[in-house]
Order: structure tokens, then sequence, then C-alpha cells
């Protein structure tokens, strides 16, 4: 029997089968931090650089170990720190429980040091399940709860913790009224499967159609095979939303990447042309980029009721997990013979990958963005794990990475909020030791919180049995996307006051953390250094100077983005013709590639 409640806390969590808990200290959490001592560091403390960190680590290794994550923080300014990454949790439905410290419990509405209303704070970020202990008793159940609340929802949770009960004495709950018990830990994976009479009303639909598109997401990672026999019985393509890129290979010729603002021509066409549309696990929410509204007849395969038809008009919904749904359509549809559509897919396909690489090798200043991302295609080990950041370098992810077999990644995609790349890293490292793991990083999130997980990253590196992280940072001074954004939203040139970075070299910052580093201003060096980076010894910051000004255009791009950005150029954008130069040769790209 455990002996103070913060003995029991742990004693719960290793039960539950976890290995690590992402936070930082603080009075809040000290009877907690004191039984992490007595317990051996069992689950492992992995001290962060700032709360939200610790959160964004726990969502990276959520995402890429598929069990539930736990970070902690102190009361007051640490639960404060962690909402951002248990946000990015919430929208991208990733299992994490946090446990959070509160002011003494004799303290509590005396406007105490670090009091704060945990419970109205946390009530929307943790809407699934969140309570605040106040007696040992309720520890199991409490636990116990956000656990399977935290993975049945595919959600975040909150357990708040007063300091003081923390150094109590633990004892259960009794066999008694009003007291409340709770079962040992166990397994909560489930299939569910669709309704019969639903999935033959969708086969029916499928086996009308002549075009079909199939969209997939993140809930469809699990179904891949099941979707790449699906698209060859069909002869449909394949999009994928960003939370879905690793879904399936971008080797398949029938894979038309991204879709979206960053997303490729050949999605693009595959929607506008298509008349039968399946959505498989995803919640893609621009309606713009799915087919005219009435053009397609729609299905839509989801594990989550509440998160189906929002975004298309559909005719049957399928509420059931993907893989055991898909498994029951399958043998209702027959092979369908007539393959133009399937080669005009393929086409589009092939002609999309000879324009990135031709956009990809055009000369920059000094070095085009683009190119950096194909030459890690060409070179990623096949079991790597990308982590990206929010920013212009989410383009060069989206469109330019090409996604082999076995292969993992993700970002935020949903909140899209700037800052996990670096943490998302670590937690994917804490989640397979013996995996290379590679962010792709702008200045402005680098400098915002991933120069100082270096640190962390330093700290830490020698318990993987693959050192091999590498940080490339897309260095160009620049908050890029936003200005991007205010030329093409608004014509507006750039604002130099907010857009543009202090100057750094973060190979120096890496150096100086112990790590190793490469700094790249020539783009005849970048395979070289690619190839140095991941056969190295220890973790790596790549440092690329690239050039801010080649454009993130949208292979759709409408005539009203393209006027505003000339818009903006006439209203004494700084560097404005090199701007316009560069997006004549990137655009001009895709005419060479089609009159091929």
């Amino acid at each position: 029997m455990a002996d103070q409640v913060g003995d029991y806390i742990l004693q719960r969590l290793r039960e539950w089968g976890v290995q690590h808990v992402f936070g930082y200290p603080g009075d809040g959490i000290n009877g907690l931090i004191a039984a992490f001592g007595r317990a051996g560091n069992d689950p492992a403390f992995v001290q962060a650089r700032h709360e939200e960190m610790a959160a964004f680590q726990a969502v990276g290794y959520a995402k890429f170990s598929g069990e539930v994550a736990v970070c902690t923080a102190t009361s007051g300014p640490g639960a404060v720190h962690l909402l951002n990454g248990l946000y990015d949790a919430k929208l991208d439905h990733v299992p994490v429980v946090a446990i959070v410290g509160q002011t003494a419990r004799s303290a509590m509405g005396g406007s105490y040091q670090q009091e704060i209303d945990l419970q109205s704070l946390y009530k929307d970020v943790a809407s699934d399940y969140l309570v605040e202990v106040n007696v040992a008793d309720q520890l199991p159940n409490a636990l116990d709860r956000a656990f399977r609340a935290a993975r049945t929802r595919r959600a975040p949770t909150a357990v708040i913790i007063p300091a003081d009960l923390q150094e109590e004495e633990y004892h259960p709950p009794e066999h008694a009224f009003k007291e409340v018990p709770s079962s040992p830990p166990g397994r909560l994976h489930s299939t569910v499967t669709a309704d019969r009479a639903d999935i033959r009303r969708a086969a029916e639909i499928i086996e009308a159609g002549s075009r079909v598109a199939i969209l997939v997401g993140q809930g469809a990672r699990a179904a891949a095979d099941q979707v790449a026999e699906l698209a060859e019985l069909t002869g449909a393509g394949v999009a994928k939303a960003l939370l879905g890129k690793d879904v399936l290979p971008d080797d398949l010729s029938y894979v038309t990447g991204s879709i979206g603002l960053l997303g490729t021509r050949p999605s693009y066409e595959l929607m506008r042309d298509c008349d039968t549309l399946l959505i498989i696990g995803s919640n893609f929410p621009y309606s713009q980029f799915l087919p005219e509204f009435g053009q397609a007849r729609a299905i839509q395969i989801d594990i989550d009721g509440t998160m189906i038809g929002m975004r298309y008009p559909t005719e049957v919904n399928l509420v059931g997990d993907a893989a055991g749904t898909l498994t029951e359509l399958l043998p209702l549809l027959t092979r369908k013979t007539d393959r133009k559509w399937r080669e005009t897919v393929e086409a589009n396909v092939a002609r999309w990958w000879d324009t990135v690489e031709r956009q990809s090798m055009l000369e920059a200043k000094p070095v085009n963005p683009m190119r950096i991302v194909w030459e890690l295609s060409q070179l990623a080990p096949e079991n790597a794990i990308f982590t990206a950041d929010s920013g212009s370098s989410t383009n060069w992810y989206a469109r330019c990475l090409r996604m082999r077999p076995g292969m993992r990644g993700s970002l935020s995609g949903t909140l899209a909020t700037m800052g996990p790349g670096v943490p998302y890293a670590i937690g994917a490292k804490f989640a397979h030791p013996d995996r290379p793991v590679i962010a792709l990083v702008g200045d402005g999130a680098m400098q915002m919180n991933g120069t100082a997980e270096l640190l962390t990253i330093h700290r830490y590196h020698r318990q993987w049995s693959d050192p091999r992280l590498v940080i490339c940072v897309f260095h160009n001074n620049d908050l890029n996307q936003v200005t991007w954004e205010l030329r093409s939203m608004g014509g507006s040139p750039k604002f130099e006051e907010s857009q543009s970075l202090p100057d750094v070299s973060y190979a120096d910052l890496a150096r100086a953390s112990g790590l190793d580093a490469i700094t790249v201003d020539d783009p005849a060096e970048l395979a070289p250094a690619w190839r140095r980076a991941l056969a190295a010894d220890r973790p790596t910051v790549l440092d690329v100077r690239c050039d801010p000004e080649v454009p993130p255009i949208p292979p759709h791009a409408t005539w009203e983005q393209m006027k505003s950005t000339a818009e903006a150029i006439l209203r004494g954008d700084p560097d404005g013709w090199h701007l316009m130069a560069q997006g004549l040769k990137t655009k001009s790209q895709e005419l060479i590639s089609g009159r091929h």
C-alpha cells in the first residue's frame, strides 16, 4: 500500500502502463515530485523548459505511440501554461491526461498566491472529464475515469489535486455509502461496425458511381489496407487531409496527396471532377475544397457520430470503426472494369510530382525552401518520423514530402498553433527511441520556443537507442505564412515591423546547447547536409538560409488571391520584383509539366 497520495498517483500511473510524465515542477505539485524521488523515477519525469512544451511533448507522444500520454504542472501559472498544448490535443482528438496542482485546501477562496479557479479555467479544454480531488478516497475513480475518458473519447482530461492532499496518507475508498470504488486499469480497445443496412446502401452508391474520390484523415490510419483495397476496386483516387498524410504512402500512383490551401493540384482535380465521394476518418473543415454541393453522392465513415455529416451533404453516414466498417463494405463491391478515371488520376499525380521537382530545383536567394524537403524525400530513412510546425514551412511538408511505407508524420492540424514541431519531436523520440525523427520548423516557431527545447534534447538524447533527431530550421528571417496571407488575402504589402525576425545563427545556438549543427546557404550543399545529419551520432540542427519570396501558391490559386498579391507589390512590398519573379517562375513549372 502506498504511503502518501503522491505515491499512490504514481502507482496508479504505472498500473495504466505510463512510462513517461512530461512536466515542470512547482510547489503546487511538490508532493507528486517527492513521490517521483521515492519511486526511483518510475514512471520517468521528463522535464521540459516550459509547461506548454511539456503539454506538446505529451501530445506528440500520444500521437506517435497511440497511447494515453500524461503531463503535469503546478498550480496557477503552470496550469495556465498547459492550456495551449491541451487545446491542441482537444482539437486533434488526442488522449492526454493532465495532472495539475492546486493551492492547499485550507487557503482556497482566500485569494492566496497562485490561486486560480482551475475548474472554470479547464472546463472547456477538459470538457470530457475534469475533476478536483479533495479527499484521498476519490483518487482511484478520478484517475481511472480520466484515463478511460481520454482513451475512449480521444480527448484531454484533467485531474486537479491540491498541494496539501498530495502529502497526506493515502487510504482507498471503502464499500460504504457515498464512496466510489474503481476497477483495475485494463484494455479499452473495441471495434464498432456501422449498421449493415447502411453499409449496403453505401455499396449501392459506390457501385453506381464512375468517378470515385476518397478523402482520408487520421481516423483511417488503422484501415490503410482496407482503404488501398477500396481504391483498387473502385479505381478511386485518394486525397489526404493533413493529419492523414501518413495513412497511405505517396509512392502509390493513385494517391493525390494533401488537400486544401496547402494541398496539391491532383487533389483539387480529384474533388473537382468526381461524382462519388467517400470521407473516411476525417473532419477536414474546408468545404470549399470538396466537390461542389450536389455534384457528388457522398458517404462518410467515422467512429464519432457527432463529427459526421458536417462538411458535405452526405447520403449515408456510417458510424463505426473505419477498418471494421470497410471490411464489411468491401465484399459488396465489384471491381470497376472501366479504368479511364483511374488513368486520369494517375496521370495527374505523375504530372504533379514532375511539377514539384521542377519547382524545387528553381534558383532562389539563397536556397529554395521547396528543395529542402524535396532532397529530404530522397534521403529519409524508411522508418522516419516527421513533425512539422505551423508556418510557410508547413506548405512544403504538405506538398513536397513524399511519404513511403512505414513513415509517420504529424503536426498541429486543427489548432494550427506555432511551436509544437520541436516538442512533438521530443515526444516522438520517447515514444520510439529506436527511430529517427525529423522536425521541419520555421525560424519564427524556432525563436518562439524551439531553441529552449534544444536543451531538453541534449539532456535526454543518450536515453534514445537511435540518437538521430534532426531539427531543420527554415531560416528566412520572416514570419512568412502571415506575410503571404497579408499579400494574398488583403492586398497588403509586408509590414516589416511585425513580420521581420531578428537574425541569429541556429547552428550556433545548437552547438551552445551541446548538439551537432550544420549551416547551409548553397542549394548544392543540401543533400550532403541531410546525409550528414541523418548519419550523425547525436541530435543535429540543420540551419538552412532560404528565400522568403518563394511563394506558397496553391495550385488552384484564385484570381482574387493573385490580384491581391499583385496589389501588395504595387503598394510597395519590400523586394517586390524578386517576389514577382519567383512567383512567375514557380507557377510556370505547372504549365511546363502540363505540356509534357
